[in-house]
């Protein structure tokens, strides 16, 4: 939990509002990325009846990967958005976002290239394996982009829980 702030000069305010507002933004519209990947993998079983499996099980490992791939973009533009606000802050106002800079460093951006290179990710690689050799070779793909699905998300989670502590403290603080 995030220390009360002590506001001396409420003139910072503004500026770290902005930020904070156009980050959760940014944080809605990764959620909603990631929702629509999720939603397609669940309603994947209504099309299953007349779709076979050798063209749903890729179409849905697509677009879980599409979804993945937009949503990186928008994490590396909220990331390259804030740093740039930065700049513009003074010492008072980057103490107060000091947990976005925790946030932001502690979980970068992950390359895409790495991410989508099975041999790089060898503990992924090895789940989807398994997870094909369980169910059906087709669902390996999915597995494996699933994963990475899945660290966007805890990525887009911890950002979101820290924007919504530094709202409640400015709130309480005023």
């Amino acid at each position: 939990m995030l220390k009360k702030i002590d506001v001396e000069n409420c003139s910072y305010q503004p500026d770290v509002n902005n930020i904070l507002k156009s980050l959760d933004n940014d944080v809605a519209k990764s959620e909603d990325i990631l929702m629509l990947g999720l939603a397609t993998a669940m309603f994947s079983s209504l099309i299953a009846p007349i779709a076979p499996p050798f063209v749903l099980l890729p179409a849905v490992a697509f677009v879980f990967a599409v979804t993945t791939i937009l949503a990186n973009n928008n994490y590396r533009k909220m990331q390259k958005q804030f740093t740039t606000a930065m700049h513009q802050l003074d010492y008072q106002q980057v103490r107060v976002v000091e947990p976005l800079i925790k946030v932001f460093k502690e979980s970068p951006v992950q390359d895409l290239g790495d991410g989508f290179n099975p041999l790089k990710n060898l503990m992924r690689t090895w789940k989807s394996v398994l997870g094909g050799i369980v169910m059906n070779p087709l669902w390996m793909p999915i597995f494996y982009v699933m994963g990475m699905h899945i660290s966007e998300e805890k990525r887009v989670i911890g950002l979101n829980q820290v924007i919504r502590e530094l709202e409640t403290s400015i709130k309480q603080s005023i």
